[in-house]
């Protein structure tokens, strides 16, 4: 199928996949609206009066709020269903740009922050797990990505209107966003593997024929769900079956690896010490506004150029590349600053580290930026999905606070140069272990991607598209 007709046919799934994520532009502007507000905050022109201390704690609280929400969203997406967690997330979402929008406490300012991050973690794992199990394979990547290009809309909405507009715009935009999720997200349908596992099958029946369109036979694809959730429900989703069984212990290892990498290769210090890495460059000088929002429009195209090509190529290929191009950019970083540090005359090349962030804004986000939550929600079973992405988030909010740490303790100890030599290298190695260690999941339903993970070959899919199930068993490793 091409062309137009092509397109009709996968537009219920585009529709819902982009009415389910307008919380992910929410949630990016949550994550960017300290940098362009701090300044307004300790202003003399503000009406919500900080301290210094207040200031550092504005970020922070956002993770307390994601790490406080794990238990809920784990119980909920399980128990609620993805859909509605999507739209109490939203609906949460909501609450905390009203309160930001009229409060005069800094007090409450941080009540809205810790719920936001709540809402946002719920966001990140009902969104995925939504996605993955309502496209097709041919187009999940390309919607599985969309999640990551809201949210980068939303850093670079609260970057330029937070900076260049009144302090109410942004939780009006904010606001807006989040209630048009909640008002027309209910109705589209809910996951059919979902209503399958919930034993909802006639539900799941109507849903899939929603997602799919009318005249479409959707019989052998529903029988395919039926098989797999028959199958995975011999895997009875408790917390240790992350570790016990075999398939879910090599998700966990390319989860744990590919989230750790976006932070070790400096994304979240590069966003948070923009300003700190151009003034270290030296001569050169950019409007720290204007450089923040040049860094977000660069990873916002790169991304959605890898969303449109990633179920073309692969996930394998854009990740190796934009590891390569990543390690490349940042160790010409290190050196530059490496050289600066040894006194050596480097006014003639000072523009180097200002024009390498805005590449790697562009390398980062081409592959390591965006691949690693579509694979992230490919890689587990249905029954133990809801944990496994739940610890996808506690891996992310981790390493971004280890790489800080870092960051911090190499650059006051040694200079600049040193971690973004470290970052560089952690590239590097990153594409060894993509090579060997991350399998190919492009154009493959969610089961086969279970039987890749499990060793299976064509002869194990047999015999589950021939209604024997797959019973892997706890090894005892």
């Amino acid at each position: 199928m091409s062309g137009t007709s092509g397109f009709k046919h996968f537009l219920p799934q585009c529709i819902a996949t982009l009415l389910g994520t307008l919380m992910a532009v929410s949630d990016g502007m949550t994550y960017g609206w300290t940098s362009p507000m701090i300044p307004y905050l300790t202003g003399n022109q503000t009406h919500i009066p900080v301290t210094i201390e207040d200031t550092e704690w504005l970020e922070t609280i956002v993770l307390f709020g994601a790490a406080t929400g794990l238990p809920f969203t784990i119980l909920g997406v399980n128990y609620l269903g993805r859909k509605v967690c999507m739209i109490i997330s939203a609906f949460v979402g909501s609450i905390c740009w009203t309160i930001l929008l009229t409060t005069h406490s800094v007090t409450l300012v941080f009540v809205a922050r810790f719920f936001q991050g709540m809402a946002g973690d719920m966001c990140f794992v009902a969104a995925p797990m939504y996605i993955a199990e309502i496209a097709e394979p041919k187009i999940r990547g390309f919607l599985s990505a969309t999640i990551y290009l809201m949210m980068l809309t939303g850093i670079l909405l609260v970057y330029s209107v937070g900076a260049y507009a009144p302090y109410v715009c942004v939780p009006i935009v904010g606001m807006v966003l989040c209630l048009t999720q909640v008002v027309l997200f209910p109705l589209m349908p809910e996951s059919p593997y979902y209503l399958i596992y919930q034993n909802k099958k006639e539900n799941a029946k109507k849903s899939l024929v929603r997602l799919r369109g009318k005249g479409m036979d959707i019989e052998e694809e529903i029988a395919d769900m039926e098989k797999a959730v028959e199958r995975q429900k011999t895997e009875k989703g408790r917390l240790q079956d992350l570790f016990l069984i075999k398939s879910n212990r090599r998700g966990m290892m390319i989860m744990t690896i590919l989230n750790g990498t976006q932070h070790f290769v400096g994304i979240s210090v590069m966003l948070m010490n923009l300003h700190i890495i151009l003034n270290e460059a030296g001569s050169v000088y950019l409007d720290t506004s204007v450089a923040a929002i040049i860094f977000a429009v660069f990873m916002l195209i790169a991304a959605t150029i890898a969303s449109m090509i990633i179920d073309k190529f692969g996930r394998k290929i854009l990740l190796i590349i934009s590891a390569i191009l990543t390690g490349i950019i940042l160790l010409i970083i290190a050196v530059y600053f490496h050289l600066k540090n040894l006194h050596y005359d480097v006014i003639s090349i000072s523009w180097i580290p200002a024009v390498g962030v805005m590449i790697y804004a562009a390398t980062f986000k081409f592959g390591l930026g965006l691949v690693p939550i579509v694979v992230t929600a490919e890689v587990f079973p249905t029954t133990i999905k809801a944990i496994g992405m739940t610890f996808a988030d506690v891996v992310y909010v981790i390493a971004s606070i280890i790489s800080i740490f870092i960051y911090s303790a190499l650059y006051n100890n040694y200079g600049m140069h040193m971690p973004f030599y470290l970052f560089g290298c952690w590239s590097f190695v990153t594409v060894f272990f993509v090579y060997f260690c991350v399998p190919e999941t492009k154009g493959k339903s969610l089961d086969e991607i279970q039987l890749m993970l499990k060793g299976g070959g064509k002869e194990e899919a047999g015999k589950v598209y021939n209604n024997v199930p797959i019973v892997e068993r706890v090894d005892t490793v």
